[in-house]
């Protein structure tokens, strides 16, 4: 049977937050995942409506629980946003909470008079995207093969060095034995392995990005946040908390490169951040963020604020392109609100297994062929292996490997460093202070361009990137 990878993370995810009760949405497309039970309102005169509206609906109908609606979270926080419990979360399965949706379409009229949004879902932001994992799972590299891309000529300045804040997973224990993370500094990892010494999932995510940003941009004082500790996400409700907490600690960056974001079905971005995109909008730091790996052109958040007019000078979207820089990886999202692709497949950088290696079991195994329907060696199939969630209560033995410093790793996560990084390298080379003008020179002076879907876009390939093959592997036997 081929791997069900959203469904079998999905309860991963669900192991990892056990007291967050989860669902997919909306309805059973598996677009997103988000809170059971609950829905997110804009403090103040917003709550209040919504409160009254939806108690309301629920009272009408004889079949919903009106005791439910209440206030969840505190009335005032520094993102304006309400948790309003509309439903029992016990209630209901993985695959939908018809509480949230009732409570949803009972304030479409209301929203309509209003002439604005007033609620959404608590959806799941995280490393992941629909497909809950980057574009593949890590693999192994030789320490004599180095970095790809190989790190960039030049030298760390304190004084003129471009700071970089990449909010993700932590650092993992042993990054200072990487030397281009010399002068990277933020939050370790919670806890690197499970009880058996086995690396757990999406740990190193932030270390591989940082190294990264430091090949690319050797004059970066880079800064990991371990924002995303579990499973690689975070609720909706506690996402612009933590990007305000992130930029508080130390300040607001030259760049923060984000390689996180979920989809919401809408247009207009989510009310979850909304207050932390109006304060960066105001400051000088730009957001290089990831377009996921949901092979999709559904508007993926925060990324997709690039296609808004308010916000086009503040946010760059990234997309993935494949193994040999010249198309779109297979699982890359795409269309016209990402505004520019970078190599994310089979990436290498610093992992961990520096001091000691360090063994990883995979989780979810490859496929027979690629599930978006493209025909060459993609993350999908190549390098084949069996994963544990995959083969629960079958008879497979999922593979292990032992990582021993560097990985090969893939997904619009790691693109998005590459970007931020070439951003950097630009600032430094021209003496630009502001990151948005360089973005803007940088692009200006840019001629290269591959093609995603049959469109013709923008690429950046760093001058130090080493293209890898795509010829389709021997079918497994």
């Amino acid at each position: 049977m081929a791997p069900q990878r959203f469904h079998e993370q999905f309860e991963h995810m669900q192991r990892c937050m056990p007291d967050v009760p989860l669902a997919m949405g909306p309805d059973d497309s598996a677009e997103f995942i988000y809170e059971k039970g609950y829905v997110l309102v804009r403090d103040g005169e917003d709550a209040r409506i919504v409160e009254d509206t939806v108690r309301a609906h629920f009272t009408a109908e004889p079949d919903l629980v009106q005791d439910h609606v209440r206030r969840a979270s505190p009335r005032t926080n520094r993102s304006g946003i309400t948790r309003i419990q509309v439903g029992d979360p016990g209630e209901g399965d993985r695959r939908g909470d018809r509480t949230v949706a009732h409570a949803l379409r009972s304030l479409r009229e209301t929203e309509g008079r209003a002439g604005r949004r007033l609620v959404s879902r608590n959806h799941l932001v995280g490393i992941t995207g629909v497909n809950s994992c980057p574009g593949d799972e890590p693999a192994p590299a030789l320490f004599a093969d180095g970095t790809n891309p190989a790190a960039a000529e030049g030298v760390h300045d304190p004084d003129s060095a471009v700071g970089v804040l990449v909010v993700d997973t932590g650092l993992v224990h042993d990054y200072r034995a990487f030397p281009l993370l010399a002068h990277t500094e933020g939050d370790t990892q919670v806890q690197e392995c499970d009880d058996q010494g086995i690396l757990q999932q999406y740990v190193g995510h932030g270390t591989f990005i940082a190294g990264l940003v430091a090949a690319v941009a050797p004059n970066t004082s880079i800064t990991v946040r371990n924002t995303l500790h579990d499973a690689g996400a975070i609720l909706e409700s506690e996402f612009g908390e933590k990007l305000f907490e992130a930029v508080d600690e130390g300040g607001w960056p030259d760049i923060l490169s984000l390689s996180a974001g979920t989809a919401n079905g809408r247009t207009d971005g989510l009310l979850g951040v909304e207050a932390f995109m109006r304060e960066l909008r105001d400051q000088r730091t730009l957001l290089v963020a990831a377009a996921g790996n949901n092979g999709s052109a559904t508007p993926f958040w925060p990324a997709a604020y690039a296609d808004q007019p308010d916000y086009q000078d503040v946010v760059l979207s990234v997309g993935a392109l494949r193994g040999d820089g010249e198309f779109g990886a297979c699982f890359s999202n795409h269309g016209g609100w990402v505004k520019v692709y970078a190599p994310g497949e089979r990436l290498t950088s610093a992992l961990t297994g520096f001091d000691k290696p360090v063994p990883y079991v995979y989780q979810h195994s490859t496929y027979d062929a690629c599930r978006y329907g493209f025909g060459y060696a993609c993350t999908c199939v190549s390098p084949s292996h069996t994963g544990v969630l995959s083969e629960q209560g079958g008879n497979a033995k999922p593979d292990q490997v032992m990582f021993e410093g560097f990985a090969h790793w893939s997904g619009t996560s790691f693109a998005t460093p590459l970007v931020a990084g070439m951003i950097a390298a630009h600032m430094t080379a021209q003496r630009e202070g502001d990151a948005r003008v360089a973005r803007y020179k940088m692009l200006a002076a840019n001629s290269e361009y591959a093609e995603v879907r049959g469109a013709h876009v923008p690429a950046l390939r760093p001058a130090t990137w080493r293209p890898a093959s795509v010829t389709q592997p021997a079918p497994r036997s």
